[in-house]
């Protein structure tokens, strides 16, 4: 039996890998790989440290804000890897790292969305449901989730 996933902070030496993720993901985030601005902001939360990544490269994640109010920018895990619990790891690992006491949000796909288990998710690591979001680059509906941080709380 293997133990839980290793998470890191991603280096530039880790770019192709996020970018294989990204590419799994296009249909519902819209265009990545093409995507200068991507790019950019992709290698912002890396210099930055806002970047994160699964020791195999089945997860990353990238965030962003300061006390008292963080986002969520982008979670993916690769297909074949999803169940295992990689995006929980992703996400304690970065909630764990968070000045306290915060907000946490995230948009994620609406209930109409192909994608919309990742409603499921979020409300699993307690992130409670918010407004809705305009809509995604795929068309879909999109929502805001929310978790609020406090001192004596642990990711």
């Amino acid at each position: 039996m293997t133990g839980p996933p290793v998470v890191r902070a991603a280096t530039a030496a880790d770019t192709a890998g996020i970018l294989a993720l990204a590419a799994e993901v296009e249909p519902w985030f819209g265009p990545m790989l093409s995507d200068p601005d991507f790019h950019a902001h992709l290698h912002r939360n890396i210099d930055r440290g806002t970047a994160h990544v699964t020791g195999d490269l089945s997860g990353a994640i990238l965030t962003g804000g300061r006390v008292p109010a963080y986002r969520i920018g982008w979670l993916v895990v690769a297909g074949p890897a999803r169940g295992r619990g990689i995006g929980r790891a992703l996400l304690s690992h970065v909630l764990a790292g968070f000045v306290r006491p915060c907000r946490v949000d995230v948009v994620t796909f609406g209930a109409d969305h192909p994608g919309a288990g990742s409603r499921d998710f979020y409300r699993r690591l307690g992130f409670t449901d918010g407004d809705p979001e305009p809509d995604g680059p795929d068309g879909g509906s999109r929502q805001r989730f929310t978790r609020y941080l406090q001192r004596c709380t642990t990711g």
